[in-house]
């Protein structure tokens, strides 16, 4: 015979079937999940959102990135040696989406000049300005930054 379709004339049954239920440890994924985000994790976030979320100006001081994808030749692993030696590095991707991102700071001008010579000819390399994409990053900025070789 089919059970009925309406409520329960018991109302104790569902206390029973609820102690009988426990959902497993694994049943929440994010229970590990800090509260606060971590210093990479607010590293990572993009400049207009972060100014966004944390409110205030930026504190960072003045950098020029640079972002090269994975190619191919005898240029790649010495620029990404020089890319992780840099302020704030970060691999993201696979495969053909795999983009390497070294910020630099002005007193590294030397090493920003190295890595670019390696990956500036690569077609898909930008250069950031403060995070930014800027008009005239490679014929301007560049070579002023160049200025503080010595």
């Amino acid at each position: 015979m089919n059970k009925p379709s309406g409520p329960k004339a018991d109302p104790s049954q569902d206390d029973d079937d609820a102690l009988r239920y426990r959902p497993s440890d694994r049943f929440w994924p994010y229970v590990d999940l800090p509260e606060e985000p971590s210093a990479d994790e607010l590293t990572r976030l993009n400049p207009e959102l972060r100014k966004i979320l944390l409110g205030g100006g930026d504190d960072r001081p003045f950098s020029v990135t640079l972002v090269f994808p994975a190619f191919d030749g005898p240029n790649y692993q010495p620029a990404v040696e020089l890319a992780q030696a840099s302020t704030e590095y970060l691999a993201t991707g696979t495969g053909s989406a795999m983009r390497h991102r070294a910020r630099f700071l002005p007193s590294q001008a030397l090493a920003l000049r190295t890595l670019f010579e390696l990956v500036g000819p690569v077609e898909s390399c930008e250069v950031l300005i403060d995070d930014l994409p800027v008009p005239y990053a490679r014929e301007l900025w560049l070579p002023l930054l160049w200025f503080l070789i010595r």
